[in-house]
């Protein structure tokens, strides 16, 4: 009686899993049917009104992903930064926030950037 359940769930299993790819398979082809369908009006509709059949193309100009990118990096770049008012350290010489918080090491004076000089 074990057998009999374990290899009826087996084939009840493959039987789901046979029918979801059948159903898969068909809504894709239903899909590519409805496209072609469409692709097909559209180019009679064009032949009778006398236009000529113009191919369904993606009209994709790399160039316009990269303007996007440099232009929205532009207002986190350095350039729009205002500059510091003379004399006044730069941010990187500055005090980090929470820096005092921190209890557990004996703070040093900055060292001088090399290769500056």
């Amino acid at each position: 009686m074990n057998d009999f359940l374990t290899g009826l769930t087996r084939w009840l299993i493959r039987a789901v899993v046979v029918v979801a790819g059948l159903v898969m398979f068909l809504s894709l082809l239903a899909a590519v049917l409805v496209l072609a369908l469409a692709w097909g009006l559209r180019a009679l509709w064009a032949r009778l009104t006398g236009r000529p059949v113009m191919p369904w193309a993606m009209r994709v100009d790399p160039r316009t992903g990269w303007s996007t990118v440099y232009r929205s990096s532009a207002r986190w770049s350095s350039a729009r930064r205002p500059a510091p008012a003379a004399g006044t350290p730069a941010r990187r010489a500055g005090v980090l926030p929470g820096a005092d918080e921190v209890v557990d090491v004996e703070p040093r004076p900055p060292r001088e950037p090399r290769g500056l000089h």
